[in-house]
């Protein structure tokens, strides 16, 4: 009664495919709608019922698909795994030779090797559905800053071409100012300008969505505002504010896409998660060559802690000097010395959110500042 039953499945949109074996024995091809987990549960486990197996488990590619299927077989109590496809084998023969059923069968290698043999599984980790939900104002307040700096660049572009020049006032970075934008939608009406029809009518276009994408920003960041306050993260928010550099959005994003933040056993694993460890090139005679970053893990956390850096950089001495230190007076090293400011600050904010020192000196503060406020709340009433 110690048998395993082992599932890699290839996951898609309308069908799943499943490999299906019990301990070494030849695996049984079997595919399902996405849609009917329910059914493929069910079948999994009568198949282990029948072959008197104990557990089953079961494995599949991360993808677009998110965690439904995870959450599903947990739900059922069924073992299930998430792999990392950048931690698969996609060697040249396979990646020439794919199909969903060779990729289920390599699943199906991969949970066989951990189960028969205690080899790792390259499993990712999951978050709750309170992080995952969490995660999507943030991830669409980025996505529709990038489109809005789009549509900035394409105004430039086609002022530009148009041979018109942007007024000495004009906003350089940022949100534009009112005065920028009354000024473009001058310009789109012929009242500035000497612009012909067809550029009036696209400036005009291009012009009403950068204030449409403005208007979502603003509603988005006011959602933000409000989780930054939920409990989950409010203690951990406050802290990570007290560095310089560090706003609301680059904090939230930071809290949201690590998730629990003692996952990580020191800040190595933390650099090579976020994708800022080095690559390494190490063999026979060579063993210290190290390559660029590796770009792995959440990009969106890289964007804004590359943001959060350079401000940084330019607000304040101490982070000044950690980048002048390693960019060494030559501007060939400037990318290197920002992505070491952002390692070195990712790792401070990873301490300071965890940090139960700063949570007391807080707290201090919060005490002083109530016995402060006590006679002044008492001026006031006998006034």
């Amino acid at each position: 009664m110690n048998k395993v039953t082992m599932i890699g499945c290839d996951l898609h949109d309308r069908w799943m495919l499943l490999k299906v074996a019990v301990d070494s024995g030849k695996p049984v091809k079997k595919s399902f709608e996405t849609s009917h987990s329910a059914e493929m549960i069910d079948w999994l486990k009568e198949f282990a019922r029948r072959h008197d197996s104990c557990r089953i488990v079961f494995a599949y590619e991360a993808s677009g698909m998110g965690f439904g299927l995870y959450d599903d077989l947990t739900d059922a109590g069924i073992e299930c795994h998430v792999l990392a496809p950048t931690h698969l084998p996609h060697t040249t023969h396979r990646r020439k030779n794919k199909t969903d059923e060779k990729d289920a069968e390599m699943i199906l290698d991969e949970v066989r090797a951990s189960v028969l043999a205690g080899r790792k599984l390259p499993a990712v980790w999951v978050p709750d559905p309170e992080t995952r939900d969490d995660r999507e104002p943030l991830r669409l307040r980025l996505s529709l800053a990038k489109q809005r700096t789009q549509i900035k660049n394409q105004i430039r572009c086609l002022v530009k071409r148009s041979k018109l020049s942007l007024p000495d006032w004009f906003t350089k970075s940022g949100d534009w100012s009112k005065r920028s934008v009354a000024w473009l939608l001058a310009v789109a009406a012929g009242d500035e300008g000497n612009l012909l029809a067809g550029v009036r009518a696209v400036l005009a276009r291009l012009v009403a969505l950068y204030e449409s994408f403005s208007e979502q920003l603003k509603a988005l960041d006011e959602v933000i505002g409000k989780l930054a306050k939920n409990k989950r993260y409010a203690k951990a928010f406050r802290k990570l504010k007290l560095i310089k550099g560090v706003g609301t959005l680059t904090a939230m994003v930071f809290l949201t896409e690590i998730g629990d933040l003692n996952r990580f056993a020191n800040r190595r694993q933390l650099a090579a998660y976020l994708g800022l460890a080095p690559a390494a090139f190490e063999s026979g005679e060579r063993d210290d060559r190290k390559g660029r970053i590796t770009r792995q893990g959440p990009a969106q956390v890289r964007h804004v802690l590359c943001q959060a850096a350079w401000t940084a950089v330019r607000c304040t001495d101490k982070w000044k000097d950690a980048y002048e230190r390693v960019k060494r007076g030559t501007q060939k090293r400037n990318k290197v010395a920002i992505v070491a400011v952002m390692r070195k600050l990712a790792i401070t904010m990873w301490h300071t959110a965890r940090s139960e020192e700063v949570d007391e000196l807080l707290d201090e503060m919060d005490e002083i500042r109530a016995e402060q406020q006590q006679p002044a709340d008492r001026k006031r009433k006998v006034a």
